[in-house]
């Protein structure tokens, strides 16, 4: 469905268990994407300039992926200003979910792998709690690209 359902209480909490993460953008995106290109060689192929780059040290160095990785967690705290107001929120996803499908023709089962580690970099850093705030947002964000991808005819 395309309305979301959080109440009040679980919107700070959401929002409060991804401050912690977004205080380091960089960093913290830049962890996320090595360990998704480390752990998921394949997702390396879609990113040219990444795909010569074996060493996770070579990796966290690089500014591409350190841009990248700030991109993507730009675009997810985008999402979580706007978990009240599911036209605001869709208005991130169908736009970036379009251009993954159609331009960068990403396999959407990367979305998950990527969700999935973020929340994995919340527990380790920050506990259980904080991980457990933030999955119902990855679930939505998942399930909404999802619908973006079944539109574009994947």
């Amino acid at each position: 469905s395309s309305t979301m359902s959080f109440s009040e209480a679980e919107v700070q909490s959401a929002r409060g268990a991804w401050e912690k993460m977004y205080v380091d953008a960089e960093d913290n995106g830049t962890t996320v994407l090595v360990r998704m290109f480390t752990e998921h060689p394949d997702t390396k192929s879609y990113f040219a300039h990444f795909k010569g780059m074996d060493s996770a040290e070579e990796m966290k160095q690089s500014d591409q992926v350190r841009g990248h990785g700030k991109r993507v967690f730009t675009a997810i705290n985008d999402m979580v200003q706007h978990l009240d107001n599911s036209e605001a929120f869709l208005g991130i996803v169908n736009p970036l979910g379009k251009k993954h499908a159609t331009q960068l023709k990403i396999d959407p089962k990367n979305f998950r792998i990527i969700c999935d580690i973020i929340l994995q970099v919340m527990e380790e850093k920050f506990g259980g709690d904080c991980k457990s705030s933030f999955e119902k947002v990855t679930n939505e964000i998942c399930t909404h690209l999802n619908n973006v991808y079944k539109e574009a005819g994947w």
